[in-house]
């Protein structure tokens, strides 16, 4: 029962990675979701995906970096999401710092909420700056940008 279980779980993590990239704990969750008492097993089956390079944090974390600068979010908010699934604080650190196009993510930002408008006053400058600081942009790129 246990190898056959083992087969069950390695193909079903197998087939999950095979449709997105998933960190180590994002893969764990679901496993152990779908297949409650076998965390031994899960445990196992991730190792065995690991050392076949099929799950991969890092290839995740810049995967999922991309990703989510393609959508307009800041190094900031990226690197909580990261925290929050789990991923290696230095492995989320290396990927923040491939990833070079940050200020021309935030300029963009700014052009498509406010179009051109530079801010004329105290109250417009920190309406844009609010904005981009909770799109996970630093105080220095908003700096930059404004």
């Amino acid at each position: 029962m246990s190898s056959e279980a083992f087969t069950v779980i390695y193909n079903k993590g197998l087939d999950l990675v095979s449709r997105r990239e998933h960190s180590r704990h994002e893969l764990m969750q679901k496993l152990d979701k779908r297949y409650p008492e076998s965390s031994p097993i899960i445990e196992e089956a991730l190792d065995k995906l690991e050392v076949n390079r099929i799950l991969d944090d890092e290839r995740f974390a810049e995967m999922y970096v991309n990703s989510r600068a393609r959508k307009g979010f800041g190094p900031k908010k990226i690197e909580m999401e990261l925290n929050a699934k789990r991923v290696d604080s230095t492995i989320t650190s290396n990927a923040l710092e491939v990833y070079e196009t940050w200020l021309e993510n935030a300029q963009k930002e700014l052009k498509k909420k406010f179009k051109d408008q530079k801010p004329t006053d105290y109250q417009s400058k920190m309406k844009q700056k609010q904005f981009l600081f909770t799109r996970g942009f630093s105080g220095s790129i908003i700096d930059k940008v404004l």
